[in-house]
């Protein structure tokens, strides 16, 4: 789409809501938007600003949302770059704020997609095979969704284990550096409720909050393993859940290696039973806005339009979290750009840089996540990934989040 072409666009009368969303057109004038922002057109930002506000409303079909959300983020970005486009801002109303879940509240919400139980599921059951037998079970939990796999795992130890069932500790890490989902209560309080959840189950936890960063590769909680080793019959597990992303990548250093590379061979050098990494199969990694918009944008068109069915709400919610994720990737830039999602391929090739081996997925775990996907819409699906071991889930066929199981070699 050339310039003349958008600036005719802006010369017409306002423009109809685009039937459909049209996504390659929106996709193309977001495209053509960052790279008029970037490079300092502020009159031809401001003309797709409008185009855009135009034709994608906040309240229209999925990809009209989407598009919202995107013109949200260039117009932030923009503004931060050319002051004088802040008038721009009335075009549009405000973003909805991020709620703060009760943990019954994110439980609910947690469950309403596969996008978290899918990898719920496969660690679980990868847990469960490679703790049989030890009298002791220390689970060192990074994960986005504050401990919501972990209930179901204790109900799993209860059950299938051996009797009686091993200790479990749990160990989280509390960072003052915050991305959603967020909850209303305090580590300690969230702590308290899964212990008694625990005893329960007869099984006795002991929680342990370790005050850890992402910003600096976990540095204090791999120092915090290092000082406390495992004893003797005791089993480690180190459960990734859509969180090793936010870990600074080679982008944000002048070296060859980034702090990525560091935890995961401080990680190797611990020598856990196994580690489990959930990830989301994007790359967001790119220092060029437009690649790195294009690619955002070919993903994160799947949440939104997984959202048709939910109840308004529900729909608010989930929404405003994937439109913080874009706001992030689109407008900002160095350390606040937190959201560095990398493909499968890229997180295999570090694992297997760092000297873990790939673990093929029980077909027990297989079953289990075949099952919980037909609780959901049918566009869900799961492939197989036999050449390298993993578990991908899919929406319409679209690759969207990787399970893997990793042993040291």
């Amino acid at each position: 789409m050339t310039k003349t072409r958008i600036r005719n666009l802006t010369r017409l009368p306002s423009p109809k809501p685009l039937r459909g969303g049209d996504a390659n057109f929106m996709e193309q004038l977001l495209l053509h938007c960052a790279t008029a922002i970037d490079s300092n057109d502020a009159a031809l930002a401001h003309q797709i600003l409008w185009v855009l506000n135009n034709t994608a409303p906040p309240d229209g079909d999925s990809t009209q949302r989407l598009t919202t959300a995107f013109l949200r983020a260039l117009l932030s970005r923009a503004v931060s770059k050319t002051p004088t486009l802040s008038s721009t801002i009335s075009f549009l109303p405000p973003a909805d704020e991020l709620h703060r879940f009760s943990v019954v509240e994110l439980a609910a919400f947690v469950d309403l997609t596969p996008w978290h139980r899918f990898g719920f599921i496969a660690a679980n059951a990868a847990i469960l095979t490679a703790v049989e037998g030890y009298s002791t079970v220390h689970i060192v939990d990074l994960s986005l969704t504050h401990c919501m796999q972990i209930p179901t795992l204790i109900d799993a130890m209860a059950s299938r284990l051996n009797k009686p069932p091993p200790l479990l500790k749990l160990t989280v890490v509390s960072s003052s550096d915050n991305f959603p989902p967020f909850i209303n209560i305090s580590y300690e309080e969230l702590g308290s409720k899964l212990v008694s959840f625990a005893t329960t189950r007869n099984i006795t936890m002991e929680f342990t909050i370790i005050p850890s960063t992402y910003s600096d590769g976990f540095s204090s909680l791999l120092q915090q393993l290092r000082v406390y080793p495992s004893s003797f019959n005791e089993a480690l597990v180190v459960n990734c859940h859509m969180m090793l992303r936010y870990i600074p990548d080679e982008t944000l250093t002048s070296s060859s290696s980034s702090l990525r590379t560091v935890f995961l061979k401080h990680l190797r050098s611990l020598n856990p039973r196994i580690v489990t990494l959930i990830e989301e199969d994007v790359d967001l990694t790119s220092g060029n806005l437009v690649n790195r918009l294009r690619s955002a944008f070919n993903y994160l068109w799947i949440p939104f339009d997984t959202t048709d069915t939910f109840m308004r709400e529900q729909r608010r919610w989930y929404e405003a979290e994937i439109s913080w994720k874009i706001e992030n990737v689109v407008a900002k830039e160095g350390a606040e750009r937190v959201e560095r999602s990398e493909t499968k391929r890229r997180w295999f090739e570090r694992m297997r840089e760092a000297e873990f081996g790939g673990v093929r997925v029980k077909e027990e775990a297989v079953a289990d996540v075949k099952a919980m996907l037909e609780e959901h819409a049918v566009g869900w699906g799961m492939k197989k990934e036999d050449d390298d071991n993993s578990l991908v889930l899919t929406w319409k066929g679209h690759s969207v989040v990787f399970a893997t199981v990793w042993i040291p070699i």
